[in-house]
């Protein structure tokens, strides 16, 4: 496959990072890494099993940790029998982040609103000790069975699956995560093809669907509740902005500042095109692909005054 940064994307993204630096990273394989499984097993029996492989613990997440075989022999960690048994989750580190800051407990109703293949929902549902309920939804039928797969191999039992448009839903939620669909340009290192098929229409319809998310998301949202907004593409549009539309449209809606130990992050944008955005937004989190060596990610922490 021929690797080619498109005209529009290279001038577009020299104007909201180094763009030498992103391109050098995104051009790197993605360091596997893993999230022990609480629900099963715990961090000392997974670092026993696995006495063929380094296990490095991410800085900012004690479940979490980058995974390299100690003879560089094998890279299959999927078809490990430790994975069949859902005592681990192969997820991407940056990944990890979203369900950590919404932070759900064991009294809690969770909206999980786009939540195949099943990550952050298996990782909440561990947070929670399967307790509580979580509402894991899905837009698109043929990613509810993997969904379910995943929700069945790591033991979790405090989840509904249901098949519904996320902008149509209706109920009330103690916290929800709106994972949202997007571009990727943060996971370039995961799939190349975005390079591919990159172009502004895209990313503006993209944007338009996901106000249309956030809004209601927000909705569903208990008074003093609160919401985790989260993409895995670097553009403004798609983050932002659409963070800044929630904010213009709901008087009742303020951001809580991200603080995680341990994660270098960057300067969120406060003008794009010509728009500058509330000042609030600096409160949201901004990870490029070199800050951390992950994948790209954008976080916005939200709750609706009472």
């Amino acid at each position: 496959m021929k690797i080619e940064f498109k005209k529009d994307f290279i001038e577009r993204y020299s104007n909201l990072t180094s763009f030498d630096e992103f391109k050098e990273i995104s051009l790197k394989p993605l360091p596997r890494t893993i999230r022990v499984n609480t629900l099963k097993s715990n961090v000392e029996e997974v670092k026993e099993r696995l006495k063929d492989w380094d296990l490095k613990p991410l800085k900012f997440y004690d479940k979490g940790f980058a995974i390299e075989h100690k003879k560089k022999e094998r890279r299959d960690i999927g078809n490990l029998r430790e994975h069949f048994l859902g005592l681990f989750y192969i997820q991407e580190a940056a990944s990890m982040l979203p369900p950590l800051i919404l932070n759900p407990d064991k009294n809690d109703v969770v909206l999980d609103m786009a939540a195949a293949p099943g990550s952050k929902t298996t990782q909440m549902a561990a947070m929670m000790e399967n307790e509580g309920l979580i509402v894991a939804n899905e837009v698109k039928p043929n990613r509810i069975m993997p969904l379910g797969i995943n929700l069945q191999r790591c033991g979790v039992v405090n989840t509904i699956l249901t098949l519904h448009y996320g902008e149509r839903m209706k109920g009330k939620f103690d916290k929800i995560l709106l994972d949202a669909p997007c571009s990727g340009t943060g996971a370039i290192r995961k799939s190349l093809k975005t390079l591919q098929i990159y172009n502004t229409g895209m990313i503006k319809k993209l944007s338009y669907d996901q106000k249309k998310l956030i809004f209601n998301a927000f909705k569903l949202l208990k008074k003093d509740g609160t919401m985790v907004y989260s993409t895995c593409s670097l553009e403004p549009e798609e983050n932002e902005n659409v963070v800044n539309s929630l904010l213009e449209n709901f008087d009742d809606a303020y951001l809580e500042k991200i603080k995680i130990d341990g994660l270098k992050t960057s300067d969120v944008v406060l003008d794009f095109e010509g728009k500058a955005f509330n000042s609030e937004i600096k409160k949201c989190l901004r990870i490029w692909p070199q800050d951390n060596d992950t994948e790209g990610f954008f976080v916005a922490k939200i709750r609706k005054n009472g």
